[in-house]
């Protein structure tokens, strides 16, 4: 049985199928996770064709993942499903803001880890996509999303077909404050970082980019200003459609 202390991103995965007993199984279990108000405000679209991963894969960069996966699963913000229970019910929502996506945000991904922790210690694989509120529009056409719902998670889900190393992370101390916060000296910083920049593959992959350091890796290459700029305005802009922004 796996552990979280053990878990590793899996993105190639056997021919084997995963259950739908089995999947029915993880994703109840999950639903046990903490809630805002026990409201549940998320949903669960469930990708098992290749047309559906096929229509997804555009939407994360076409990681080969995606359609190779035996299943993707979308978690979303969903307050929706609330808000229409509310209306049937004489209740007056409000829940058209950027408040009420937060905690709809939330509890989405408290599901989505409650679900990770569970999946892997029955066997299974997964990749978390970072890439899914990059191009969200694409992600809400796709899975013909309603107003008050926005997809915030995205797992591949299968039966591994490697077991890649652990990935390295930072000390307790670099992320654990007693009282309050205490802003990291300079210092600090040299202590926190120096195992992650001194990994041979850290460092080979400063010196193929031809960079000085590691961290000008992730400002001027993965995550530059530019690019969260503009993926910010794509993403007012979806929230917007959806009813979240105004």
């Amino acid at each position: 049985m796996k552990t979280i202390t053990t878990r590793r991103t899996v993105r190639q995965y056997s021919g084997r199928d995963i259950e739908p007993e089995m999947l029915q199984k993880l994703l109840a279990e999950a639903a046990r996770t903490q809630t805002m108000g026990n409201l549940q405000l998320y949903s669960v679209v469930v990708t098992r064709s290749a047309k559906g991963k096929a229509a997804l894969a555009p939407a994360h960069f076409n990681q080969p993942m995606v359609e190779s996966a035996p299943l993707v699963l979308t978690v979303c913000a969903d307050f929706r499903r609330t808000t229409t229970w509310a209306q049937c019910r004489k209740g007056t929502p409000g829940y058209d803001n950027l408040l009420s996506f937060l905690n709809a945000a939330t509890d989405a991904l408290l599901f989505t880890q409650t679900f990770c922790n569970l999946a892997e210690e029955a066997g299974l694989g997964l990749c978390f996509l970072g890439t899914t509120i990059y191009q969200p529009m694409a992600i809400i056409e796709a899975l013909q999303l309603p107003q008050l719902v926005f997809p915030v998670a995205t797992l591949t889900v299968g039966w591994p077909a490697e077991e890649p190393p652990l990935s390295d992370r930072l000390p307790l101390e670099s992320f654990v404050h007693v009282e309050c916060y205490h802003d990291p000296t300079p210092e600090d910083i040299d202590r926190f970082y120096k195992e992650k920049e001194e990994l041979p593959v850290n460092r080979e992959f400063v010196r193929i980019n031809n960079k000085e350091t590691l961290a000008q890796i992730f400002t001027d290459i993965r995550y530059t200003k530019s690019d969260n700029e503009a993926l910010s305005k794509t993403l007012l802009q979806a929230l917007r459609k959806q009813g979240f922004w105004k």
